[in-house]
């Protein structure tokens, strides 16, 4: 083997490295989801639980990447929790790299579904798709559960933009 085919070798193996760990998806459980509301204080977070097997959380997902790209630099940021089984991870991964969703991924890797569910909003059954909308100060604003009308989504988003 060449010095050249080595070096592209070599190359390729460190790109598919990095593509890899990009797409890996970074577990979450109650703590985590603490943190990462926590993280976001001083921005509107928006968070997306969804599934590659949810058909309406597929059509949502590009609107509310739409939405992010909207009003990113008026404060909002946008986090998907992917609720897929770990068998279907990589397709969660390769979906949200092709939507071209905000990273880090992430996937709900909860010990209790239950217990996980209710810490989000005792309301939520956990049916998807989810959406949990965040004020500047952390606080949950707003919940949508099921299929939700993008507007309806989009104006409760301005006005915690606009406060």
């Amino acid at each position: 083997m060449t010095r050249r085919g080595w070096l592209a070798g070599l190359a390729a193996t460190l790109s598919l490295s990095r593509l890899r760990a990009a797409a890996a998806l970074t577990p979450v459980d109650e703590q985590t989801f603490r943190r990462i509301v926590a993280a976001h204080r001083d921005n509107v977070l928006l968070v997306d639980f969804w599934a590659t097997w949810c058909a309406p959380c597929r059509e949502e997902f590009p609107k509310l990447v739409s939405l992010h790209s909207s009003y990113r630099d008026r404060g909002l940021r946008f986090v998907a929790i992917s609720c897929d089984e770990p068998e279907q991870e990589a397709n969660a991964a390769a979906f949200l790299k092709q939507q071209a969703a905000p990273t880090p991924f992430y996937v709900k890797r909860a010990q209790s579904d239950d217990q996980f569910i209710d810490s989000i909003d005792p309301q939520w059954s956990g049916a998807l798709p989810a959406l949990f909308l965040f004020d500047r100060a952390g606080r949950k604003a707003k919940s949508f559960i099921g299929e939700t009308d993008i507007k309806s989504i989009e104006a409760s988003l301005k006005t915690l933009l606009a406060g």
